[in-house]
């Protein structure tokens, strides 16, 4: 994984393995970040009442399901530790 790259409304983790995050119109802001030990921290804001994070390999289906990773709630951010994975994988956080 390379060192993180944002922008409005965006954060990217690139390299070989990419994670992205998309920016859904009225969610908190969703985040990506390196973690010193070369994991990816996907985080927002805490509270977020009523939104859910999913994810999926390939942003042109409808294939979003929920993260295997717990969730962890600081009390200031809602984030998961994800493993640079094989390929792409995109995040969102979702209202249901």
């Amino acid at each position: 994984i390379a060192a993180p790259m944002a922008g409005p409304g965006y954060s990217l983790v690139g390299g070989f393995s990419s994670l992205y995050a998309l920016q859904t119109p009225g969610a908190p802001l969703i985040s990506i970040r390196l973690t010193p030990t070369n994991t990816a921290m996907v985080y927002w804001p805490s509270p977020s009442a009523g939104f859910a994070l999913l994810q999926n390999t390939n942003v042109t289906t409808t294939n979003w399901v929920t993260p295997p990773e717990p969730v962890t709630d600081d009390g200031t951010i809602k984030f998961i530790i994800v493993n640079p994975p094989l390929g792409n994988r995109f995040y969102r956080l979702r209202s249901p």
